[in-house]
């Protein structure tokens, strides 16, 4: 992780995203004052469960991983973050702490943003908090659902679900697979290493995909959909 300063040629001079489109001059001074601009590496650690947050994070470029922590090296991945998307929403209104961790799946230039600013723009902003509380609505649904997956799917409905939502970010992200591990993979269905590779494998020689290498080619969409349906 290092800082970008407004001399290197990584520096993004101001807060284009259209979340930020809506806030007024003096609102907009106020999240541009509080910010920093940091580049964090592929493997950085963007947030650590139940680490201090004094910030919210958004990411400005780049892919992370947002996955909750087990015990001893047990993890359960709830999902891919991508460009234009805050991470740490509930340290601004919540506990002082954030509630996972996420890691770098590439390089990401991210804005740090202090939490008493983002806090001081909503309750003046009623289209910027309406935006906020959209977004965490959205991530509270796909966690309802991922807890649903969980709780009353079998593998093989886990398994479909994980390979439907990752091919979903293909078309931004080419290599999204090969970006992932067998075990990032298993994380998501929530299943061990060892059955996830034997999960793929059942449905590649069913012809549902195409294993190479890292990469996974989802050839089947219909049929990963029905197992999906089917849990």
């Amino acid at each position: 992780m290092k800082s970008i300063l407004e001399t290197d040629n990584e520096f993004i001079c101001d807060i284009q995203a259209p979340c930020f489109q809506m806030l007024s001059p003096e609102e907009a001074e106020l999240v541009r004052a509080s910010k920093t601009q940091v580049l964090f590496r592929k493997g950085d650690n963007l947030t650590k469960q139940g680490a201090f947050a004094s910030y919210v994070l958004f990411i400005i470029t780049g892919l992370a991983k947002q996955y909750v922590e087990g015990d001893s090296s047990k993890n359960f991945n709830l999902r891919i973050v991508k460009p234009g998307e805050f991470v740490g929403l509930s340290a601004v209104f919540t506990k002082n702490t954030f509630n996972y961790s996420s890691v770098a799946l590439t390089d990401c230039q991210v804005f740090l943003v202090e939490k008493d600013a983002i806090a001081n723009v909503v309750k003046q902003n009623g289209m910027f908090g309406f935006n906020i509380i959209k977004r965490y609505c959205e991530q509270n649904a796909n966690l309802f659902d991922t807890l649903r997956m969980v709780l009353y799917k079998q593998m093989n409905g886990r398994m479909a679900d994980t390979l439907l939502y990752i091919d979903g970010l293909k078309s931004e992200n080419v290599d999204i697979f090969q970006l992932l591990s067998r075990k990032d993979i298993a994380d998501f269905a929530g299943v061990s290493t060892e059955s996830a590779v034997k999960l793929l494998k059942s449905f590649e020689k069913d012809g549902l995909i195409e294993l190479n290498e890292k990469d996974i080619l989802v050839v089947n969409h219909n049929a990963l959909q029905e197992i999906s349906k089917r849990g």
